[in-house]
């Protein structure tokens, strides 16, 4: 089930106010009855994370590593990820530290003041060192999964790439997609995986039909907004944004 919050003049680090609209998940025991386990989602997932559907089944749900009768397991969905009717537009004025604040208030708002366990994989890790730095007395602990404290040059150079795709192809989340799907793997593991076969009833490399598959699967699922604030939020995870460490 879908929660909602309210989130009134925000203000983002590049100075502009507007309301914000954070929906949420919860799992397993009911809030403020267990430990809080929060999930942070990866750029293209959701506040779905265990259960039907969801992300991170092989790791939370009853008996498992992350287990649903010990722990109450919480997901905001990242504002504009296009999971409820939130939309931002205006992605340009937001970085990963604004999403990482406004998972802060949202907690504010629950009035949980303790995590028993912060957690996410590759932009939701991100985002995870980011709410660590400006609070790190807010989990016990810290489980970023995939990720760094910073964007990298390859990474916001990728993104910037990926900024073209969507700002200027025809088919931008798709063209987007196939693109992200070369950043995730070396070019030995493409070797590995492919060994130049062919796809005989499509006449092209498997390599091919694999990037047009992906492209064709985010596209039926992904708004062209999300994935733009998604590439976008990627490319400014930055712990020392002021200049100065924060833990």
């Amino acid at each position: 089930m879908l929660h909602h919050l309210k989130l009134a003049n925000y203000t983002t680090i590049s100075g502009v106010t507007q309301d914000i609209e954070l929906s949420y998940q919860l799992f397993g025991q009911k809030l403020h009855t267990a430990p809080i386990v929060q999930v942070n989602h990866a750029l293209t997932g959701n506040s779905n994370v265990t259960g039907k559907g969801g992300w991170w089944s092989a790791l939370i749900g009853e008996g498992k590593c992350i287990d649903t009768r010990k722990y109450t397991i919480l997901s905001f969905n990242i504002p504009g990820n296009g999971e409820d009717k939130f939309i931002i537009d205006n992605y340009k004025d937001f970085v990963s530290g604004d999403i990482a604040r406004i998972f802060l208030l949202g907690l504010q708002e629950l009035e949980i003041t303790k995590l028993f366990a912060l957690l996410g994989g590759s932009l939701g890790g991100g985002i995870a060192w980011e709410m660590a730095a400006l609070n790190p007395k807010i989990m016990q602990h810290l489980i970023p999964v995939a990720s760094d404290w910073k964007s990298t040059d390859w990474l916001i150079g990728n993104c910037q790439i990926q900024e073209q795709f969507l700002v200027n192809s025809k088919q931008p989340v798709h063209d987007a997609r196939m693109h992200a799907m070369l950043c995730y793997r070396t070019p030995e593991s493409f070797k590995e995986r492919f060994k130049r076969s062919t796809n005989e009833e499509l006449q092209v490399f498997n390599v091919e039909s694999w990037l047009r598959h992906h492209g064709e699967k985010l596209q039926e699922r992904f708004q062209l907004s999300a994935y733009k604030l998604m590439n976008q939020l990627l490319k400014t995870i930055d712990v020392m944004r002021d200049g100065e460490q924060n833990f």
